[in-house]
């Protein structure tokens, strides 16, 4: 005859024994508490970071030149075919009185700059992209569209982000998967503390007949309790100390390029996230912790 599934003496005795080790409780959920700041900091900075150079991706543009021969109708005529180039996501035209005008915005009035006529500068198409990866293959082919004499594109730069972007999110996931391990393994040991000190308890079940899995699910529970208390404070203690970053962030000047977005924004993920990991961790501990006590 199957045995009932008690999931209320599971519970009550998962609580009773936090309690009743309560030093120990204490410490497993401080690891936990540690390791999912350390794993959230990194993941937060990695987000970030990705948000940030994505709004600099935003605002990364090259300029397509116009042929001198081409009159202002005629160079208007090409945004079509410019629109059409693969990966291109706005395309502005700027005729030469409006380059010029950006052009002495900010200097200093002189007889020879006032004087320049705006025959002197090109029509050209301000052009910003989709996918920042493709800039240099997107140059190429618009510098290939008739009527465009040459592209001025910082490929160098738009590079330089990619690299940053993929090096900042390969370091932060190398970061929280070796974290991961490393918590999972203290946590494993913390609660092997408390269960060693219940090994004679666990004999005598063993003896009278208790099934493994009838002595593991006190000790289950007890871990997915610890991991979601210490999810719980981790997730209030990562808002506290993501703000007071936020304030040093606002405050220095040097970082006015880095933008954060707002904690109460990613609140419900974050929180969905510490949770599960908390509980994983708690659980996956308790039953590497009791594994070696079960073998009577």
């Amino acid at each position: 005859m199957a045995r009932k599934f008690n999931a209320g003496y599971y519970f009550s005795e998962g609580f009773h024994s936090i309690f009743t080790h309560g030093f120990m409780s204490f410490a497993a959920v401080c690891m936990i508490v540690a390791c999912l700041l350390i794993m959230g900091s990194f993941s937060l900075l990695a987000v970030n970071l990705n948000h940030t150079l994505g709004d600099l991706e935003k605002e990364n543009e090259f300029l397509a030149y116009i042929d001198d021969s081409c009159s202002e109708e005629e160079a208007r005529a090409l945004q079509s075919q410019i629109e059409a180039v693969p990966n291109v996501s706005q395309v502005t035209f700027v005729s030469r009185e409006e380059a010029l005008n950006e052009f002495l915005q900010g200097r200093e009035h002189n007889d020879l700059l006032d004087s320049m006529p705006a025959t002197v500068l090109r029509d050209r198409y301000r052009i910003h992209v989709d996918n920042i990866e493709q800039m240099e293959q997107t140059t190429k082919l618009v510098e290939q569209v008739p009527g465009v004499a040459k592209v001025n594109a910082a490929i160098a730069i738009a590079q330089g982000f990619v690299l940053v972007r993929n090096i900042a999110t390969g370091v932060a996931l190398v970061l929280i998967g070796i974290l991961a391990v490393v918590s999972l393994f203290i946590i494993a040991n913390t609660i092997k503390l408390a269960t060693f000190y219940r090994r004679e308890e666990i004999a005598i079940m063993k003896m009278c007949g208790a099934t493994d899995a009838f002595i593991q699910w006190p000790f289950v529970v007890e871990g997915m309790i610890l991991g979601l208390a210490g999810a719980l404070i981790a997730f209030f203690a990562q808002w506290g100390l993501y703000q007071m970053v936020g304030k040093v962030v606002i405050q220095g000047n040097g970082l006015s390029l880095f933008t954060m977005l707002s904690y109460g924004s990613m609140a419900r993920n974050i929180l969905g996230v510490f949770c599960g990991t908390g509980a994983l961790i708690g659980v996956g501990g308790s039953l590497l912790a009791i594994r070696k006590f079960l073998q009577v």
